[in-house]
């Protein structure tokens, strides 16, 4: 081949290699988004602008790999208003006690992303509470992926009711069921093992909390 055209070629690779790499760097795609913690614990129903727990979104993306800081980019939502507020990640007691699931979401290449963790408001003085009666125990669920997770005896059913109170002692089965063109990837933190789609909990004085994973 002439020189000359030999070094037209190249360049031309040259080119075309700097075109994708560009373009692979400004076209990360969002694969997932997790939330940290998964679940917290108010230790008072108290309303003050100091009891606060802040949540944070990690986006995982792909094309090519990275996980970062999201929180200021998703929605932020509760699905018990009434129990919390939430501004960004910030979360604050809005008064009463109960279990309340905490999302983050994001559009990205035109698909809906979401995330779930949970908020547990405690007060011990009352018997209602979750911290305030021996004989009861908390199991929550935390979500990765597009799944549900349901439990028998009833409860949980998660994304919605991501949390819930049982008795002590009582035998909790979990039941991980991927949405359509998706698996059930593990378990974490689930006392009967990591991979099958169920998880049995013995139900614990104070809480319990298992993520499912789904790719």
């Amino acid at each position: 081949m002439n020189p000359r055209w030999s070094k037209i070629v190249f360049g031309a690779m040259l080119v075309l290699l700097a075109m994708n790499f560009l373009s692979c760097g400004t076209d990360r795609k969002l694969a997932q988004i997790t939330i940290q913690p998964p679940s917290a614990t108010f230790l008072t129903p108290t309303v003050d602008p100091n009891n606060v727990i802040v949540y944070t979104a990690l986006g995982e993306f792909i094309h090519p790999p990275l996980t970062k800081d999201i929180s200021s980019r998703v929605t932020w939502k509760t699905d018990v208003p009434g129990l919390v507020t939430i501004t960004g990640g910030s979360v604050t007691p809005a008064g009463g006690c109960g279990i309340a699931d905490i999302s983050a979401s994001m559009m990205d290449h035109g698909n809906l992303i979401i995330a779930y963790a949970t908020a547990t408001v405690d007060d011990p003085t009352n018997p209602i509470c979750p911290g305030g009666n021996a004989s009861h125990g908390v199991v929550t669920v935390n979500l990765i992926g597009n799944g549900t997770v349901s439990s028998s005896p009833a409860g949980i059913t998660c994304p919605g009711a991501c949390g819930a109170q049982f008795n002590v002692g009582d035998i909790i089965v979990l039941n991980a069921a991927p949405e359509t063109g998706h698996t059930f990837g593990s378990w974490s933190g689930c006392p009967s093992g990591n991979v099958l789609p169920t998880c049995t909990i013995t139900v614990p004085q104070g809480s319990v909390n298992v993520t499912a994973t789904f790719i």
